[in-house]
């Protein structure tokens, strides 16, 4: 008589159901990923590596903000605000008080942290369009205070930020910089991962399921309602310090509302609730302008240009292709790329009995 071997994927702990890695297959994955990511600085050039960087410290702030919104079930427009107050409390750390940029990096994300901490509080009273007004208010305030506060900020001009050093070792390079974007990246991811594992975790996302059900078995609403917007504003802190060491300069310009609403963007396309799809969200969105590039250089002399002006509206066009890629994701995939990506894995898995 022969042994029956169980068909499936059985977990008999609740810790086997929420590891990092459900296989040793994505597990491995990971590794091979990671050690990819080190070698792309010995064969990309350094507009790629540009690009690279750029998707690390925006996919930070993006997780931090997926964890506010896509695991607590709030809502921000006001992301980049603090995006720009962890990269101007950054530079303000080390040009003011002479702190090493190593160290000056977490200390932004800290009193970023602060500064969620604050808004947050009256924001976890509310819920739904009034949430949404009051972050919108969060990001005019924010970026009022960094035009005004030239002993913070340097005012509308802006100011210098030192470049990333360890030990008197500089990092004023890509291919240098990207290594610390990466490992940033990945501490931060990481760090996301565990916390959603966690019993505080846990508690996020039944605040964000059903708010009633969670007051009724404990959970402190107010409590992790905050905790969520510092959580997010901390992760927002983190990568604007990194944005800010690798340009060496900050300008409030660059912290409008358009900005919070391509982060909103990145986790929607991304997938929310999800810790892998607000790193896809961010290469998309970041990969989509310069799709649009190639696609009106392509069509550059051609009778479509001729009609639309391609060239000459560029930036418009790319606005445009953003505002148009949300509103298909929305239609037609709701639950974003990370979604789509699962459903691809479970029917390569059970191919080719899959239904």
């Amino acid at each position: 008589m022969t042994a029956m071997t169980p068909s499936g994927d059985f977990k008999t702990t609740y810790r086997a159901d929420t590891t990092i890695f459900p296989t040793v297959t994505s597990r491995n994955f990971a590794i091979v990923g990671i050690v990819l990511l080190l070698l792309c600085p010995t064969f990309m050039d350094r507009y790629w590596l540009s690009i690279l960087i750029q998707i690390g410290y925006l996919s930070i702030a993006a997780l931090g903000l997926n964890i506010l919104v896509g695991f607590t079930g709030q809502i921000s427009i006001g992301h980049a605000a603090f995006f720009g107050f962890g990269a101007f409390a950054s530079a303000w750390f080390s040009n003011s008080f002479g702190v090493p940029v190593f160290f000056a990096v977490p200390l932004a994300g800290l009193l970023t942290t602060a500064v969620g901490m604050i808004f947050g509080l009256p924001a976890a009273r509310l819920k739904g369009l009034y949430l949404a007004i009051a972050t919108l208010a969060a990001q005019f305030i924010i970026e009022d205070f960094l035009a005004r506060a030239e002993w913070f900020t340097g005012g509308v001009a802006g100011t210098m930020a030192e470049p990333f050093s360890i030990f008197g070792f500089v990092f004023n390079t890509d291919t240098r910089y990207f290594y610390v974007v990466l490992a940033y990246m990945v501490v931060m991811y990481v760090l996301a991962t565990n916390l959603m594992r966690s019993r505080d975790g846990r508690a996020l996302v039944a605040v964000r399921d059903h708010y009633l059900s969670a007051e009724m078995m404990g959970i402190n609403l107010t409590k992790y309602r905050t905790m969520s917007f510092g959580i997010s504003s901390f992760y927002a802190g983190i990568g604007g310090a990194l944005y800010a060491h690798y340009l060496q300069f900050v300008s409030v310009e660059s912290v409008t509302i358009l900005f919070s609403i391509q982060f909103l963007g990145m986790i929607i396309i991304g997938g929310l609730g999800s810790i892998m799809g607000s790193l896809m969200g961010t290469v998309f969105m970041v990969m989509l302008p310069e799709m649009m590039t190639t696609i009106t250089q392509a069509l550059s002399g051609s009778s479509i240009d001729l009609a639309l002006g391609l060239q000459d509206n560029i930036a418009f066009l790319r606005e445009m292709a953003i505002g148009l890629v949300i509103i298909l994701f929305l239609i037609f995939e709701p639950d974003g790329l990370a979604h789509r990506w699962k459903q691809i894995k479970a029917y390569w898995k059970l191919y080719p009995f899959s239904h």
